[in-house]
């Protein structure tokens, strides 16, 4: 009886010898990969609008040194962490694709390089600035008069814009040389080529002289340059959270345990939330209405990277619970209260007087 059970446990012995360096491999593999996060520093904000632009529609684009591509996709999609193997990334993020010349269509969005290190976490901080140059066309009464037919084109590398005599709106453009024509009885005039560069807006007046006629063109170019602060701005004005413009994103919020009286911004990822690592739900049903919890992208699954809300009785609570208000899971809510260190075991915001949806 005990001679079988010893031949039995020998002859498993070969197998759980080769298992163990197949094991040991694994775990030598997973110390040796690197973890690459990013997330927004401040919420882009744009004069033309009264609330920030919500980034999760951002396109996210991040390339291995080999050009392989490691993700790409919108980033509210994209994972908290993305385990990946030691070496250089490209990250790159835009609000919006853009290849061709359009009116009224900055682009914001950032690039940088991350290099990962094994065993070490990389943290990506994405600073988002406006990438494309606009050109806007002050057109003086006496031009039209001169050339009645004449039709104004702005040319780039990849395509080209009409200005009517009387538009006001500024032509987007990739940076780059871009040349003013006057097309006018069949034949096409260079007026001046400048050299736009990301985040100029450049204003350039076209007069003529009372003298001149069809046949004799005289054109006088004022150019004033506007590096675009009229245009965009990052977080808007003021100290970061003084107001909606300025909220704190998710992540910033989390490391800002203390303050008071400050404006979040974030999706409302969940709530039913507990006091255990894990304690979450993402999905609806849900039973408790005395808080949420907020997060800086649509894609999270872990409250690690929450930011629990309380919601006191009263209009804040009745607008934003999920019991009563499933339809707001995922949408971006902009929230004034006082940041603690801990509330229901992660960062959270407590004494909430203001929101708005």
């Amino acid at each position: 009886m005990y001679k079988s059970s010893f031949r039995l446990a020998g002859r498993l012995w070969p197998i759980i010898i080769l298992l163990i360096p197949l094991w040991s491999c694994d775990l030598l593999q997973q110390k040796e990969d690197g973890v690459l996060r990013f997330h927004f520093v401040r919420n882009v904000q744009t004069r033309s609008s009264a609330m920030p632009v919500d980034t999760n529609d951002f396109l996210l684009d991040i390339t291995a040194e080999d050009g392989s591509i490691v993700y790409s996709g919108r980033y509210g999609d994209s994972p908290e962490r993305i385990m990946t193997t030691p070496g250089t990334y490209s990250v790159k993020v835009n609000s919006v694709e853009f290849e061709r010349p359009a009116f009224d269509f900055p682009v914001y969005g950032d690039r940088q390089v991350a290099v990962v290190r094994a065993g070490q976490i990389t943290d990506v901080e994405l600073l988002c600035r406006q990438v494309n140059s606009g050109l806007r066309l002050k057109v003086d009464p006496g031009f039209p008069a001169a050339f009645p037919d004449g039709v104004l084109y702005a040319r780039s590398a990849v395509g080209q814009l009409a200005y009517d005599y009387g538009e006001k709106r500024i032509g987007y453009f990739n940076p780059g040389d871009i040349t003013v024509v006057l097309s006018d009885d069949g034949e096409d005039k260079a007026l001046f080529t400048r050299e736009l560069e990301a985040r100029e807006i450049l204003t350039v007046g076209l007069k003529v002289p009372s003298s001149a006629t069809g046949g004799n063109l005289s054109v006088s170019v004022d150019t004033t340059r506007n590096w675009n602060d009229e245009d965009y701005e990052l977080g808007g004005e003021g100290e970061a959270g003084s107001s909606m413009q300025t909220a704190l994103g998710v992540g910033d919020a989390r490391t800002s345990a203390g303050l008071k009286g400050v404006w979040v911004c974030g999706c409302i990822a969940g709530g039913d939330l507990s006091s255990s690592s894990e304690g979450i739900s993402f999905k609806p049903p849900f039973k408790s209405n005395t808080h949420i919890a907020l997060s800086s992208r649509t894609s999270v699954t872990s409250k690690a990277f929450c930011l629990s809300v309380e919601l006191k009785k009263g209009a804040v609570r009745d607008a934003l619970n999920l019991v009563d208000n499933p339809q707001v899971l995922g949408h971006t809510v902009w929230l004034k209260g006082d940041l603690v260190e801990s509330y229901y075991g992660i960062p959270g915001l407590k004494n909430v007087t203001e929101y708005a949806l």
